[in-house]
Formats: C-alpha cells, sequence, structure tokens
C-alpha cells in the first residue's frame, strides 16, 4: 500500500504509531490501580460481584429478586471462603468491562478473556469452566460428528454475527447456515422446523432446549472446546487475581463448579444427567 516516493509519508505513519502506542500505555496505566483489592474486600466484608442477566450465568427471580447460576453460584462459594458477604452489582455484559475499571464491582464471572479485554483489565490463568460449541438437533436427525452436518439438506439457525456463527460458516461450509437477529428468533425458527438444528456454546443450549421442549443437546466431534474466565480490575498488587485463579482451579478440580452447574438445573427443573458437563475432563 506504500509508494517508494512517500518517505515522508513514512515518517509521519511512524509518528502516529508513536503518539498510538503512548496513548495505549497511558490509558494502562490509568485503568491500573496499587488498591490491594483482596486485602480492601476482606476489610470491607462485602464482595462485590457483577450481575448480567443470562442463563445459565446469571438469573434473577422476579418474586423473590434472588440472584442465580453459575456466576453468582461461584461468587457466593469464594465470599464464604473469604468470609464476607456476596453482594451483587447489576451491570450489562457491555458495560462489564468499564464497571470493572471504574471500581464498581470486584470481580465479573464468565467474562471470556479476550486480547481486547485483556488490555484494559485482568484475568486469572486458570479458566473458571469449559464449554463447547454445541448443537440441538431435531428430533430424529441422527449425527454425532460435525462431517455428518456438513450436507446441502441440512439447515443450521444461528444468530447473527456470533462466535456460533463465524464458527459454523467456516466449519459447515456445505450446510445451510439461517442467520437471525436474535436468540429468540432462531428458537421459533427451530420450534418451527424451519433449521434442523440451532448451534451455541452448549449450557445456553441446555436452557433453550428447555424452553422450547424439543430436540436433544449433542456436542458433535471434534469438540470444539473454550475455556471461560473472571474479569477483575487491573491492580499492581495481583494478590487478588492470583487468589482468584488458585480458588477457580481448587472449584474445578474438586468438582464444586460442577456442582453448582447442577443445583442451578435443578432449581431450573432440568435433569442434569442430560446436560453435557461443564468440566471438559467429563465430554465423551
Amino acid at each position: 500500500m506504500t509508494e517508494p516516493s512517500t518517505s515522508r509519508r513514512n515518517l509521519l505513519s511512524l509518528g502516529a504509531v508513536g503518539v498510538a502506542a503512548a496513548t495505549v500505555a497511558a490509558s494502562g496505566a490509568q485503568a491500573q490501580s496499587s488498591t490491594d483489592t483482596l486485602q480492601r474486600i476482606r476489610d470491607s466484608g462485602e464482595l462485590k460481584i457483577g450481575v448480567a442477566q443470562g442463563e445459565p450465568w446469571f438469573y434473577k427471580d422476579a418474586r423473590s429478586n434472588e440472584w442465580y447460576g453459575i456466576g453468582w453460584g461461584v461468587g457466593v462459594a469464594l465470599a464464604r471462603d473469604l468470609g464476607v458477604k456476596p453482594v451483587p452489582v447489576e451491570t450489562t455484559w457491555g458495560n462489564a468491562v468499564a464497571g470493572l475499571q471504574a471500581g464498581q464491582f470486584d470481580v465479573m464471572f464468565v467474562l471470556d478473556a479476550t486480547p481486547q479485554r485483556a488490555l484494559a483489565v485482568d484475568f486469572p490463568v486458570e479458566p473458571m469452566f469449559w464449554y463447547a460449541q454445541g448443537l440441538l438437533v431435531r428430533d430424529g436427525l441422527a449425527a454425532k460428528s460435525w462431517a455428518e452436518f456438513n450436507k446441502p439438506e441440512v439447515r443450521i439457525g444461528v444468530v447473527l454475527g456470533t462466535s456460533p456463527d463465524r464458527d459454523i460458516t467456516t466449519r459447515l461450509p456445505n450446510a445451510q447456515i439461517e442467520r437471525f437477529p436474535s436468540g429468540d428468533e432462531t428458537a421459533a425458527a427451530f420450534q418451527a422446523g424451519r433449521v434442523d438444528a440451532i448451534s451455541l456454546f452448549h449450557p445456553a443450549l441446555v436452557m433453550l432446549q428447555a424452553r422450547v421442549k424439543k430436540g436433544t443437546v449433542i456436542l458433535p466431534e471434534p469438540i470444539r472446546a473454550s475455556s471461560t474466565s473472571a474479569g477483575v480490575r487491573r491492580d499492581t498488587d495481583k494478590s487478588w487475581r492470583d487468589w482468584l485463579g488458585l480458588s477457580l482451579a481448587y472449584y474445578y478440580a474438586t468438582g464444586e463448579t460442577q456442582r453448582i452447574y447442577e443445583e442451578y438445573l435443578k432449581f431450573r427443573n432440568i435433569d442434569a444427567s442430560k446436560a453435557p458437563a461443564i468440566v471438559r475432563e467429563q465430554w465423551k
């Protein structure tokens, strides 16, 4: 794209790159706090947890105003081990990173550690749990591998512009990919028989299957696994991030995270024995 005679333009470009780098560094330093968050949580007696409606991660019961879900359940377990009270702070997924930077809450669970987010907030090295890209398939459609779904006569519903949309487009080039503006419209198409399957990450599919009351959730092979994490404010002192990571790894290894998930499914009247686990070692 650069012409041989544009040496001056190159110098200007280098200057612009330097300014941009300085801006990123400055904003990163501004976002970083010297606060010892772990000690502050213990001193205050409260663990502030960012919560955003979206099952099975977080769910607010309209009658009791109580929060449930995997994210909330893990937060309650952490607060118990810290000897403090879990406090929900309502936010949105889009505002989660800004809320952490502003110190509105101490942690946001089920926040995937993307490179873009990692420029603004910290994530433990240890994953919180794993989910896989799955399919909710119509009754009577017998297929277990992605290759078996990669046929012109198979219709797959996805939410437009999502990660499953991008993955399915690449993974199943021969299938008919039907894109819908929202999850509700995708579910309606499945209920009406306009698509043979819906692709989402599998815990969301479990909730969807319980709502539409038809189809089966499967994890086609080869399984595409992704880990999720927990975001925290970027502190100079890493005690909170490191303790959180150690705790998440402990809960995962001892089965506590899976137990919290199954407890939530039971609360929502879903048979946990028929739902794929969020522990990848249990996937078959």
